[in-house]
Parts: structure tokens; sequence; C-alpha cells
């Protein structure tokens, strides 16, 4: 097949979309496709050599280290690039809108040079006029953007809840977008229930094929785990990812104990994770590290006694998988799709109530005074990791979804 695939932002350290591009791709070449790239800002990096990427700039709005910066007028060209900038002036986020709209243009010029469009979480109303023109479309949503949106709003303090609800205000055109694609794709089928109820689209759009995980890279190692230490990996500064919660957890351990967290996460200058550090006092023995490596992140994650995922809600969990084939012991919320990612509770995992600070200090504490159970939990996470996750059975099932995707087009 010959595979046009879409993101609209895939850096591979800004969350698991640009881990799924790079590493679906290359699946897919694996299996002797063609597959093209089309990204917008920041691009994805470690792609395979044998995947082309077509590079579909924006305006880059948000990029390091000028977020929310203001372009040159000469910058401003097109119409799209006119309503990406009155989009962020007006406290909305532009990306998904603005990126289906050009790529909808490059495509446009490339119709007969493709068999089926796969679209990365995006969901734009240019996506549909791709469909429009006879081409094949198939849409990953790995979980409904609303479901961080409900979060935020919690957490934000009365004066900025208007100001969320205008970032947000892309899932409107995600969820219409959404109920005219015939094939959906996401990766639990916890994502796929709340896609369904979230976005109002029939369970028979959506087809669950999981994450995959690379079960070489991230492996135990010969080397001693580091005594105390706790890793946790989070994509971002937001509340739907728990950190606060670890950060409370943590200062509560160290009153009884030696502990270190790793913290692999791009944290906002000032932004409440680092308030929330110093405010407990814990900044000597927090070690914040983003940007790396999957080498350097499969070596962090086997040298930690415990992986901790403390999110509020989970669509999937990259993370969760990469501990489990790192042999690491998992300390979870008991939250979104991670008792499916996880397995049976208490054999790859143990899982906590979100949100309960005590729970989570209870558990932390008692798996790591218990080197047996550790050992128990990380052996049975990595047998559970190279059975169930693999990339290639990823790729499989998806060109499976793509086949049904072209006979319905050919049947139209």
């Amino acid at each position: 097949m010959r595979i046009a695939l879409l993101s609209y932002r895939s850096k591979t350290h800004c969350g698991g979309q640009g881990v799924y591009v790079r590493h679906l791709s290359r699946g897919l070449v694996e299996l002797g496709h063609h597959v093209e790239v089309f990204s917008g800002p920041p691009y994805p990096e470690g792609l395979d050599p044998r995947v082309k990427l077509v590079e579909v700039p924006s305006l880059d709005l948000y990029r390091e280290p000028d977020p929310f910066r203001v372009p040159r007028p000469s910058e401003i060209k097109t119409g799209i690039d006119l309503l990406e900038l009155l989009t962020m002036w007006s406290a909305g986020f532009p990306e998904p809108r603005t990126f289906g709209l050009r790529v909808e243009r490059l495509l446009a010029e490339r119709r007969d040079e493709f068999d089926v469009v796969h679209d990365n979480q995006s969901l734009g109303t240019g996506l549909l006029r791709i469909a429009e023109s006879g081409m094949p479309v198939v849409a990953t949503v790995h979980h409904p953007i609303t479901r961080d949106r409900v979060l935020d709003l919690a957490a934000a303090k009365w004066w900025r809840k208007p100001l969320v609800h205008r970032w947000y205000g892309f899932a409107q055109m995600q969820k219409r977008v959404a109920r005219q694609i015939p094939e959906l794709l996401t990766v639990s089928s916890t994502s796929a229930a709340d896609i369904a109820e979230d976005f109002g689209v029939s369970a028979d759009q959506l087809h669950v094929v999981p994450l995959g995980v690379d079960t070489e890279v991230f492996k135990p190692t010969l080397e001693p785990r580091v005594p105390g230490r706790i890793i946790a990996i989070a994509s971002a500064d937001v509340p739907l990812k728990g950190v606060s919660n670890l950060l409370h957890a943590v200062a509560k351990l160290r009153t009884e104990r030696d502990v270190e967290l790793q913290l692999v996460a791009r944290l906002e200058s000032n932004g409440p994770t680092l308030r929330r550090i110093a405010e407990l006092g814990i900044s000597d023995i927090v070690h914040i590290s983003s940007g790396l490596s999957d080498d350097d992140l499969g070596a962090l994650l086997a040298s930690a006694e415990i992986a901790c995922i403390p999110s509020l809600y989970e669509g999937f969990s990259l993370p969760a998988v990469e501990a489990m084939a790192s042999g690491t012991p998992i300390v979870a919320s008991r939250a979104g799709a991670l008792p499916e990612v996880l397995g049976s509770e208490g054999a790859c995992a143990e899982l906590v109530p979100p949100g309960d600070v005590e729970a989570l200090t209870a558990t932390l504490g008692d798996l790591l005074d218990s080197p047996e159970r550790r050992y128990r939990i990380g052996i049975a996470g990595r047998q559970r990791a190279v059975d169930v996750y693999s990339w290639e059975s990823v790729a499989a099932q998806t060109v499976g979804i793509y086949q049904r995707a072209m006979d319905r087009s050919a049947a139209c």
C-alpha cells in the first residue's frame, strides 16, 4: 500500500503521538508498504530511512524557547496563517484545524499517489475534504481530548476557566469530524468506550489496536537497580498526569526512608510542578530530565526500583508498557485504560485509587520494602510486554483497517 500518515505535531519527546508515528511507520515499511509522514512542527525524529518525511510548515507559535510568539508580518502569507495567528490571539489552540487545511491542499495535488490516508489525532475539517475527494481515510484517536478538558477545568482557578474553555474549542471540531470518518482506530477498549460516549460515534466505527514497545531497547539490564529510586514519565505539565499527587507521596516517604524521584518531563518555567517541588522542600531528591533518547530512557527505567504512573486518566500509556518491558515494577492509578494495559491487578502492577495520596504513599512504601514482590512483578511485566505489545503486530492490525477503508471507498 501507499500510505500517507498525518500528524499535526510529531516530535518524539512531545508525547505519545511522536512515538506512535515513528514506530508505526517503521512497522509498516517492514511489512513492505510505502509510507510518507506528513507532519507539522515539531517534526519527528529518528524516522526509518525508508520513510519519507513531508514537512508541513506552520507559524510554529508554541515553539521553544519562545512559545506564544508574535510572528513577523512577512510570515503571514496565506489565509490559513492568519487563521492560526488569530486563533492563538483569541486564546484558542489552532494547530489541529490549520494543519488539516494545509495538508488537504498538499494531498489535493497528489491524490493518485496514495491508497489510504491515516490521520493521527488531528481530526481537522480538512480531513473531511480529503475523504470527499475519494481518498480512503482512517483516523487514530488516542483518547478523547474532552477528558483532558474536564480535568483542566476542575483544576483551574475561576478566572482561568473561560480561557480553558476557549483553548479546548477545537474539541467540538474533532467531535464533528470523528462522526464522519467510518474507520476510527483507538488504543484500548476503555478509550473506545470514552470516545463513543464523548464524541457520539457509533461502536462499529471504532477498532482497538494497542500501541507497542521496542523490547530490545526497553529491557532489564544486569546493572543493579538504584535503591529507593522511583521514576515517573509525564508528557505534559497538566493535572491529568497526577504528578502533584506523586510529589506529595514522595515528600511523605522521605521522612521514613531514603528515596529519590526521577521525573522525566518537560516542565513549565515557574509552572505548577516546579512550584510544588519547592513548596514541599524536595528539590534535593527530585531529578528532572527531558528529551532523552530511547536508549537513555530505557536505561533510566531499568535503573529504578519502581515506576509510578499517577495519572487521573490515560487512554493507553506508553510509559506503562515501556516500564513493563524494562522489568520495572509499577504502581499506577486505577484510572482510564491503565488497568486494561497492565493486566490482572497485582500481577504486573499495584493499582491505587486515582488522586488518593495516602494510598499511593502506602503502596509505594510497601513495595520499596518488598524486594521479592518487586522482582515477581517485574518479571511478570516483562513477559506481558513481550507477549502482548509489539510494533510488528500493531502495524499488521493497522493494515487490516486500511483495507477495510479501501474496500468501503471502492464500494462507493
